[in-house]
């Protein structure tokens, strides 16, 4: 667009600019630091716009675009799932409801400890997944063994560093236990870890039980965040 003065304008707009949230009397600092990163975080505005439950939904699209394990046909089954996106993204990639003709149609399950918003094409439950026979009611709704296990799930930030580590190592490492239960020779293990010193036995497991595992860090997972995901490719089966 050329503006009245003969100037080429068309490149106004294009940068949003950037929002600045002011401090608000009994709202701490950090409050306000945090609403100002939601408020200019592109991957919260995409979500809003395409309808995702939060930014967290493009992690695990971002990882599956690298490893491509949500086909046509898979039976996912998503941990902690509350509140929702990374089923939304499976539903689709999957083909849960059908609707590309000539594709498998595949099933995802989503577990949490609370109830969580009816998803179009996700069949939903609430379970503890560290409850004993939980991985029998998991491939009983499954109607058989999984393709993929996948969780995001993360423990109540305690505000010490070293303390949440431990903490989000021990729901991966039963995670990665109730996926060596459920998961179907060939399948996938996906689950969020922080940076630290403690992934040595898990990785350990994985990689006995795994043809190929790895560490990713998806573009939605912020720079400033220690979180990345261990991911499993090729599950070699139960033990004979």
């Amino acid at each position: 667009m050329v503006g009245k003065n003969g100037k080429n304008t068309s490149g106004r707009g294009e940068r949003a600019l950037k929002v600045r949230v002011k401090s608000a009397k009994g709202r701490k600092l950090s409050s306000t630091l945090w609403l100002q990163r939601q408020l200019n975080d592109p991957y919260v505005k995409r979500a809003g716009e395409e309808g995702m439950r939060g930014r967290a939904a493009y992690k695990i699209s971002e990882i599956d675009d690298k490893f491509r394990f949500l086909v046509p046909g898979a039976r996912v089954v998503d941990l902690g799932c509350a509140p929702g996106g990374w089923c939304q993204i499976a539903v689709e990639r999957v083909n849960a409801l059908g609707t590309r003709k000539g594709k498998g149609v595949g099933t995802v399950l989503g577990v949490d400890l609370q109830e969580v918003e009816p998803i179009p094409g996700a069949d939903l439950h609430v379970l503890d997944f560290l409850d004993e026979g939980a991985d029998d009611r998991v491939k009983e709704w499954l109607g058989g063994q999984a393709d993929v296990v996948m969780s995001d799930m993360a423990a109540a930030s305690s505000g010490h560093k070293g303390t949440d580590h431990l903490r989000i190592m021990a729901l991966c490492e039963a995670a990665a236990q109730l996926a060596l239960e459920v998961l179907a020779p060939g399948g996938t293990f996906v689950a969020k870890v922080l940076a630290g010193g403690a992934e040595a036995d898990l990785l350990l497991q994985l990689k006995k039980n795994f043809d190929k595992t790895t560490h990713f860090k998806p573009p939605a997972s912020r720079s400033d965040s220690s979180e990345k995901f261990i991911v499993a490719l090729g599950f070699r089966g139960p033990p004979a």
